[in-house]
């Protein structure tokens, strides 16, 4: 019984769910309403016709037709033909709409999600919820709403009309369906529960489908397709069983509902043939009767697919109102910075990925306003998770960090983060053309000089203006159809285009050949200039340059200073100089006829 009730509850809680995300789309009302009005028209017109049957069987020669009754019961199909499609068309329309807010919806929550809800929730599980699910929501909404509803009208009133007619017939077509009641009701329960077995797996496969499509040159490099073909494989075949139990359980509801429909006809014609025999009704009454026991029977089966297409919806926004009750950031809560040419303090910050496991331990230093400070040590000492920390892509459990004397906290995201270059070892592009990736970002418009400008500092201008389209090239997903050097270089055009005050660079050269190397080192130096700049350095050129060497063992600040002074007080640092300083003389000796030249 304590099962029942939690069922019950857990029912309510998803009706309610689901009537909150109706109206949170802002479904139109009298759209709906009109819809909903002529399907209604249109079942009640329906329900006259049996009666215009019952005239004509009862006296039928051509001499007692009149055409009145031949005009009415033309009339009543046009209206009733005419009213029912309308009424689809506005509810196809409403269902889109209400699909069209749901997802737009879903789409600026997912845009203001943190970062780390990114890192706990899989991309394909994301992409489900915006397309999958809503999909679902609009088929209950444009096919299915409607017919339930006429549906109950057309059961209503037929059961109404009948009982008039002959309610002694009518007692006993309705003996039988409290047992198809019993037989349906547990396999449209089986039904929710595949349902939502079905679109679980469903987002566990388009999640694998992305991953793998995302990055297929890696797949076929590391000769992965046997692997990955596997793993696509099992997610196949687990959708295959789902389908296998849909199918079996619609296997079973089909025959049944046949099995009580002929069981009605055999029962209602045996019957009622006798008390046509005996006189009690006309014949003209029967046949009114059959066409009404039509009118109760194939509404049922329009319910049987509403609570089906319900007990699915209810899943799908199971897993839509997570997305859209999770919590998320407020771009623009706070105040706009009004100075970013100061100094960074980063005072006793402590920060992990989980409570227990911290990545930063008390760390504490200052990069100077204007001045180059490098981040340097093994690798997993928590480099990279600083960058994260400034960019405010996650907030450090203890301690501060401050932009002269104010917690950056304070800042809007917005305005905090417009203030921020950020260049990686792999730049991220754009799917789209050179223009679109310089100018990502940007809220207004950028002149073709401004452009060229910031290209040009970036010695990204020479090789665009090579391309057939320069800057209308399309660079292809993530910017396949660029080198690394190039991708680069219009990573730091985008950078000098923003005019960022705090500029971060992940080591942007150590991927990169040695001429592709120089002539981004160039653009980095012209982006450099007068900006506070926080480097992870894996080269010794890199740190030798630096006003400020901060060294990070296991997410522990153990030394600062200067290249030289760590060199004389730092034994790891002293370590890394020397490992970077045989790795560089091993590279002169390789390439030594490159550098002659």
């Amino acid at each position: 019984m304590a099962l029942n009730k939690t069922e019950q509850r857990k029912q309510k809680s998803n009706w309610r769910g689901f009537l909150r995300l109706l109206m949170g789309a802002n479904p139109p009302k009298l759209l709906l309403s009109i819809a909903l009005g002529l399907s209604v028209i249109a079942t009640v017109v329906s329900l006259v016709i049996p009666l215009f049957t019952k005239n004509v069987v009862d006296n039928f020669s051509l001499s007692s037709v009149s055409w009145w009754q031949v005009s009415g019961m033309a009339l009543a199909f046009v209206t009733s033909a005419v009213a029912s499609g309308v009424s689809t068309y506005l509810l196809n329309y409403a269902g889109q709409r209400v699909v069209a807010g749901i997802r737009d919806r879903l789409w600026k929550k997912l845009l203001v999600l943190p970062v780390r809800y990114y890192d706990n929730h899989g991309t394909g599980d994301t992409i489900s919820r915006m397309t999958n699910d809503t999909a679902i929501i609009k088929g209950l909404i444009a096919e299915h709403t409607a017919g339930f509803i006429t549906g109950m009208i057309s059961i209503i009133g037929s059961v109404v009309v009948l009982l008039f007619m002959d309610w002694k017939m009518t007692l006993i077509m309705f003996s039988i369906f409290p047992i198809a009641f019993l037989i349906l009701f547990p396999l449209g329960m089986q039904m929710y529960k595949v349902s939502k077995g079905l679109q679980a797996e469903t987002a566990s496969f388009t999640s694998v489908l992305n991953r793998v499509l995302s990055e297929i040159r890696l797949v076929k490099a590391a000769n992965a397709e046997p692997v990955e073909y596997k793993e696509g494989s099992d997610g196949i075949q687990k959708l295959f069983k789902f389908g296998l139990k849909e199918g079996r359980i619609q296997a079973l509801m089909s025959p049944l509902i046949m099995f009580v429909m002929l069981m009605l006809f055999v029962v209602l014609f045996g019957y009622g043939g006798t008390r046509v025999a005996s006189g009690a009704i006309t014949a003209g009454q029967l046949v009114a009767f059959m066409l009404y026991l039509f009118q109760i029977v194939m509404p049922i089966t329009q319910i049987t697919q509403f609570f089906t297409q319900t007990q699915k919806a209810m899943g799908a926004t199971d897993t839509i109102l997570k997305v859209l009750d999770h919590e998320e950031e407020d771009p623009h809560a706070g105040v706009a910075v009004k100075d970013a040419s100061q100094s960074l303090h980063f005072e006793h910050v402590n920060f992990g990925y989980k409570e227990d496991e911290a990545v930063l331990k008390d760390v504490s230093f200052t990069m100077e306003a204007g001045k180059v400070t490098a981040i340097v040590g093994p690798s997993g000492s928590g480099k990279t998770t600083m960058f994260s920390l400034l960019e405010r892509f996650y907030a450090q459990q203890s301690g501060e960090i401050r932009l002269g004397a104010e917690p950056i906290d304070q800042y809007s995201l917005v305005s905090w983060r417009s203030q921020i270059g950020y260049v990686s070892q792999e730049s991220p592009l754009i799917a789209g053309t050179i223009r679109d990736n310089i100018c990502y970002g940007l809220q207004h418009e950028v002149s073709e000089e401004a452009l060229k400008r910031a290209s040009e500092m970036a010695y990204a201008n020479a090789f665009i203006e090579e391309l057939p389209q320069k800057y209308d090239t399309e660079v292809g997903e993530r910017g396949i159809k660029l080198s690394g050097g190039q991708r680069q270089r219009i990573a730091i055009a985008r950078a000098l285009l923003r005019d960022p005050k705090i500029l971060m660079l992940d080591e942007a050269t150590s991927s990169l050949d040695s001429k592709s190397e120089v002539v981004v080192q160039q653009a980095l130096q012209n982006l450099m200039q007068g900006r506070t700049t926080l480097v992870i350095a894996h080269r010794l050129s890199t740190v030798v340059d630096a006003d400020q060497i901060v060294f990070l063992d296991k997410g522990v600040v153990t030394g600062r200073g200067t290249h030289q002074e760590l060199i004389e007080s730092h034994e790891m640092y002293r370590e890394f100089a020397a490992q970077q300083l045989q790795i560089q003389e091993q590279l002169i000796a390789e390439h030594s006829p490159v550098y002659a030249q």
